[in-house]
């Protein structure tokens, strides 16, 4: 199986492409937010709506077996539905997402109402960052482009991100989903730690959209606030070819190695 998920019924068949950096036997971050995100675009709607915010809590480590999907409306409102996603590994909660869609309804905005401009050189002029820069399956799926700084180097980065690889199996990736996927690596794009010292594992993720991003590259332009208690912010501009779209936030857990 190249997909990273399996999909039937309610259970996610999960293929070693899953593998994180840290153990070949747990998840990088970004699989199963983007089969959360994958499982919360499925839910039905009273009206065409659209995820404008997504909050992912990654409860514990989430391990390279099979793993139930438990989907739960908890307000459905005309213009808005709050829906929860709940990923188990033998019965044990390893994720859970809450996700806010909001009524798609095209509106006429004011003249001057415009999309911030990419102030960064788009994916075919930026530098290829190879993907073997990490022993990650996952990673190794992934297509990245430095427009500015480095992944993981130290200091403030822009970079392109590329979802390479199918997420679930026979279904094509959502630009909700490559978003998602892009937002896990904010921790890496944007670095104020050296990481031969230090780790700062993201706790959580939560990513705001404005408009739905279009393309296949999401651009994650990237700042780090690191806190004297252990606790640390990783944040990132989304970004598209036609401009920036949205924000992404991760809380850090600090530690010396």
């Amino acid at each position: 199986m190249d997909a990273i998920f399996r999909v039937e019924g309610r259970r996610a068949t999960t293929s070693p492409n899953a593998a994180g950096p840290w153990s070949p036997d747990m998840q990088h971050g970004s699989a199963p937010s983007g089969l959360v995100t994958w499982a919360a675009e499925a839910m039905p709607t009273p009206v065409p709506m659209h995820i404008a915010r997504l909050t992912i809590d990654l409860m514990r480590p989430v391990p390279l077996t099979p793993l139930a999907i438990e989907t739960e409306v908890l307000r459905q409102g005309r213009k808005i539905q709050l829906c929860e996603v709940r990923l188990k590994a033998d019965d044990v909660l390893v994720v859970r997402a809450t996700v806010l869609k909001i009524r798609s309804e095209v509106q006429e905005l004011p003249a001057g109402i415009a999309e911030a401009p990419i102030d960064v050189p788009g994916p075919e002029q930026s530098r290829v960052e190879p993907a073997d820069f990490s022993s990650s399956p996952f990673v190794s799926g992934m297509s990245l482009r430095a427009a500015r700084g480095g992944f993981a180097h130290p200091g403030s980065s822009a970079i392109w991100y590329r979802v390479d690889r199918p997420l679930v199996e026979g279904t094509p990736i959502s630009q909700v989903m490559r978003a998602v996927v892009a937002s896990d690596f904010s921790n890496a794009t944007s670095v104020a730690l050296d990481f031969r010292h230090w780790t700062f594992l993201n706790a959580d993720l939560t990513i705001s959209l404005a408009r739905q991003p279009v393309g296949d590259w999401i651009l994650l332009d990237g700042d780090c606030n690191i806190g004297p208690d252990g606790a640390g912010l990783a944040m990132a501009r989304l970004g598209d070819q036609r401009g920036y779209f949205g924000r992404a936030v991760q809380s850090l857990v600090i530690e010396r190695r």
